[in-house]
């Protein structure tokens, strides 16, 4: 590993080592991906690392390629403690709206770990149901935190994944390369072809 790379892993550790020295040995990072996306689920994910684990090119999964993060998923999820991945789809998405799917799949998350972590770092959520197991909750922690950012990566694969399914179903709209996002490609394809199952109701109105 090159050294530039192994400084940014150490800052990118720095919060969890203050926590380690504090006793929380087991923590848990969890992240989604997909709250803004026009169609297709939202995937929670969380994972509990080991305390020297130092992979490298983890970090928040926006800043890493999609053929990184495939690569990076098998690795992580080879190396970690316990780790879970939580999906919610579009219709709970539309009844109970984003934000709420979004804390239901943390929790679901939370009940998928078969360890059982100390302490839960999140990405900014608040007023999350953690089955009372302590949390923090940091801004812009996918790219503060070691354990989110490998939680980032579980959760962007994951959906990507699932999108890349919908692609086949659905091709017309697009959705290997936009993954769902309101693109204008993504506009343009709704107000051509109109909804399919897989889109957000709640998300689209303006555009049908």
């Amino acid at each position: 590993m090159k050294e530039k790379e192994q400084e940014r892993l150490i800052k990118l550790k720095e919060i969890e080592k203050d926590l380690y020295q504090k006793g929380f040995e087991k923590i848990c990072g969890i992240d989604e991906a997909g709250r803004g996306p026009l169609a297709g689920p939202v995937v929670i994910a969380g994972v509990i690392m080991p305390q020297n684990s130092m992979i490298e090119g983890v970090n928040d999964s926006k800043k890493v390629s999609e053929k990184k993060r495939e690569k990076l998923y098998d690795i992580i999820i080879e190396e970690a403690i316990s780790y879970s991945v939580a999906i919610i789809g579009q219709d709970v998405i539309d009844e109970i709206n984003i934000l709420n799917a979004t804390k239901q799949g943390v929790t679901k998350v939370v009940d998928g770990l078969d360890i059982k972590p100390n302490l839960i770092v999140v990405d900014a959520l608040n007023h999350i149901d953690t089955k009372g197991i302590p949390y923090n909750a940091i801004i812009k922690g996918d790219a503060k935190c070691y354990n989110i950012a490998a939680a980032s990566i579980l959760a962007k694969v994951t959906r990507d994944r699932i999108m890349r399914e919908w692609d086949e179903i659905y091709p017309q709209y697009g959705f290997i390369s936009h993954k769902g996002y309101g693109t204008a490609k993504h506009i343009a394809a709704i107000k051509e072809y109109g909804l399919c199952p897989i889109h957000r109701r709640s998300f689209t109105k303006k555009f049908v």
